[in-house]
């Protein structure tokens, strides 16, 4: 926009009345539209405010209780008043851990729905399938889940950890404390494939060796073939993205394989309490696990919300990262529909830059430069008991860095399109014979 005194030589006073007029009416109009977009997501009965993750499939496991958080959240919010004098209502959806699923459930929450904003996902090839429909509806996803990063959207909120304050510091804190040789495995689909690229650079910058590099179908429960490269490559340490199901057969043929948590500890970034509840521990005791969060944090914000998790759901309920995340995510974002008094998504996501929480972790904040959270950081080690000791605390909360500098921002976009041009323009890589090319 020119500066005042700077208007064409041409320019009249009346010309610069109806100038003047004229931007009148644009100002008036947009308001009049963001009154509009205001009303189009507060119905009558309250808010909507669509909840996106699988309730079924192998991702069930994990993603069930992260519902259970927000449905906490959402429910502390309405006994409190709501969201700008209106009761949040939380429209559930299924991914069914399948990304075409997703894609189908997310168009259904933004149109026939017409849900404010959505917290959700879990994969990456979720949230990637779900990317774009979100940006062309000009919507809002906040998405609760440690991932590879390599990603920057208007249209997303990215709450969880980036690699460079989850997986890296686990990294470095394994090269000073278990050994130099790594073995790098994982669900075969685009986060642990990124995953494992941002880890190589830095065990070779730490002076490091990476031993082997294997993947397991997602989903898969066979993972014999996997354990037996790990075995024969003899590494100090197990870093581990494999998800879901996959995780008990996993552990157990690692076992089997004599493979311990003394010989091989395997570092896993996608073991939590939660996951706990399921798995032998004789499989899995004395393993590691890498979260922002874990059940035993010393704090009073921590121990509140296990109080009303537990008065809530049963008192033997464990939590978890994702869970705490989850929970965190929906207060965040009642928090920026009341600082801009206004439920439009682009909104509230400028809102939520720079907004900060007092989570059961520790104070969260959103970063206003890249709309990613700023973490702590917590290794612990897998008890007997199966609970989650904490061995090593970050001292501070973590600056998020989506695209680690071991390589350009060019080659990291480089990277991922190469590996969706690989997989036959999906963001898994399934056996062709599967004929299930959504997943996960």
């Amino acid at each position: 926009m020119r500066p005042r005194g700077d208007w064409p030589a041409w320019t009249s006073l009346s010309g610069k009345r109806a100038g003047l007029a004229l931007l009148a009416a644009l100002t008036l109009t947009a308001s009049l539209f963001v009154a509009w977009l205001w009303h189009r997501h507060a119905h009558p009965q309250g808010v909507r405010l669509g909840l996106l993750h699988a309730l079924t499939g192998p991702m069930a496991i994990s993603e069930k209780p992260m519902v259970e958080a927000e449905l906490l959240a959402i429910e502390e919010i309405n006994a409190a008043g709501g969201v700008l004098g209106k009761r949040i209502e939380p429209v559930v959806a299924d991914t069914a851990s399948d990304a075409a699923a997703t894609a189908r459930q997310m168009e259904k929450l933004l149109t026939d729905d017409q849900v404010a904003a959505v917290v959700g996902c879990w994969t990456s090839a979720c949230r990637k399938t779900v990317k774009p429909i979100v940006e062309q509806h000009d919507s809002l996803l906040i998405y609760p889940m440690a991932y590879e990063g390599l990603e920057i959207s208007p249209n997303i909120i990215y709450t969880g950890a980036a690699p460079n304050q989850q997986v890296l510091p686990a990294v470095n804190w394994s090269y000073e404390n278990l050994g130099k040789r790594f073995y790098l495995t994982g669900s075969d689909y685009i986060w642990p494939h990124s995953v494992n690229a941002i880890v190589t650079d830095q065990i070779r910058a730490l002076g490091g060796e990476v031993v082997g590099e294997s993947y397991i179908t997602f989903g898969s429960l066979d993972p014999s073939e996997t354990v037996q490269k790990i075995k024969a490559a003899k590494p100090d340490v197990i870093l581990s993205t494999v998800v879901g199901d996959s995780n008990a057969p996993f552990y157990r043929a690692l076992r089997e394989a004599g493979l311990s948590a003394k010989t091989a500890p395997v570092i896993s970034f996608s073991i939590s309490e939660t996951e706990l509840q399921t798995l032998p521990l004789p499989d899995i005791a004395g393993h590691y696990s890498a979260w922002c969060y874990f059940q035993t944090i010393d704090r009073p914000e921590n121990q509140a919300f296990i109080k009303k998790f537990q008065s809530r759901y049963g008192t033997r309920r464990v939590l978890s990262d994702v869970m705490e995340t989850a929970y965190f995510s929906v207060a965040l974002w009642a928090r920026g529909a009341e600082r801009t008094k206004s439920l439009a998504p682009d909104e509230v996501g400028q809102s939520l830059e720079g907004l900060s929480f007092n989570a059961p972790e520790g104070i969260v904040s959103i970063d206003p430069y890249t709309r990613h959270t700023w973490r702590s950081f917590n290794m612990g080690q897998i008890r007997g008991d199966g609970g989650i000791e904490i061995v090593w605390s970050a001292d501070y909360p973590i600056r998020p860095v989506p695209y680690p500098r071991s390589r350009s921002m060019k080659d990291w976009e480089g990277f991922l399109a190469n590996l969706y041009r690989q997989w036959n323009n999906s963001w898994v890589n399934l056996p062709a014979k599967s004929g299930a090319a959504g997943r996960p």
